[in-house]
């Protein structure tokens, strides 16, 4: 998919492994993991692993600047194409790129496609109810609150029990 500041592409572990990884890398604070079930990847050797997903599950996708630099990522998930939904998650860009134009656009294009290319009636974004970064962030495309999903998950490597989220 291709915008006017960014493309968006099925990630290549070997090609945009090590790119991401260096990006990731600027994280100084390592907050890009903190409300993810999985991350930091410890290296960029072990992005392949990270970027494997089952049929229906993550559908992990690389955002890259229009110069071809990799920023960051995000999934198609929890897809159901019988109900017609489908959710946007897995989101990480790397520090610099957070809150910018490229990133907003990089979100628009995954749900132009959702609608207009593979059919889907509804597009989601959840975010773990703590994550304030993560609602903000889905107030730019357009995505409205619909409520408090209680103790929907459970991401040990986050606090180790329970998860509030918000669909």
């Amino acid at each position: 998919m291709d915008g006017r500041t960014c493309r968006v592409e099925p990630i290549d572990s070997t090609r945009h492994g090590g790119a991401l990884y260096a990006a990731y890398a600027t994280d100084r604070e390592g907050r890009l993991w903190t409300y993810l079930p999985w991350g930091p990847i410890p290296g960029p050797r072990n992005y392949a692993r990270a970027d494997r997903c089952r049929p229906g599950q993550r559908r992990p996708r690389g955002i890259h600047l229009a110069s071809g630099k990799p920023f960051g990522q995000a999934s198609y998930l929890n897809i159901d194409p019988t109900a017609g939904s489908i959710e946007v998650g897995g989101i990480v860009y790397a520090p610099a790129f957070q809150r910018g134009i490229a990133a907003t656009e990089a979100m628009y294009l995954m749900m132009r496609r959702a609608f207009d290319e593979l059919g889907y009636r509804r597009y989601a974004w959840q975010s773990n109810s703590p994550n304030a970064r993560s609602r903000a962030a889905a107030t730019r495309p357009g995505f409205t609150f619909e409520g408090i999903w209680r103790q929907a998950t459970v991401h040990l490597t986050i606090i180790g029990r329970g998860v509030d989220s918000l669909p």
